[in-house]
Formats: structure tokens, sequence, C-alpha cells
């Protein structure tokens, strides 16, 4: 699984929006969409404020742990 798919299935799993989530972020909801489906490259400067939003650890999100702990 890639970055932007993690982060989607946490966010999911959080019952979180794309709009909260990019509110939270302070972008534009179509803006993140784009980061989530692959589109575009996401900032690594969001991944901090990422894990923090959805309790996460980086080397989960990043691919370097298999489970989804802090």
């Amino acid at each position: 699984m890639y970055y932007n798919e993690r982060i989607a299935w946490m966010r999911d799993c959080r019952s979180i929006t794309q709009k909260e989530m990019a509110e939270k972020l302070g972008i534009k909801q179509q803006q993140y969409a784009r980061y989530e489906k692959g589109i575009n490259v996401m900032p690594v400067t969001y991944l901090k404020p990422i894990c923090e939003i959805l309790n996460v650890s980086a080397d989960y999100i990043i691919g370097i742990k298999e489970t989804p702990e802090e």
C-alpha cells in the first residue's frame, strides 16, 4: 500500500472527511483529494500534522511498519 492509500484508509477508519482533513491542513478539499488519489505528490511538511490528526505513526504512513500504532 502506498502512503496516499494508507492516509485515505486511516482517515476513513477515523470517520474524518476529506474536507475536514483539508481544513485542518489549511488547504482546499480538491487539493487534498489529489494527494490521496496520488495525482499530486503530497509535500512532506504535511506528514507530521496528518499523523497527529489521524493519531498514527509516520513509520506506518510511509510503509516502514505494517501496523498503524502511534
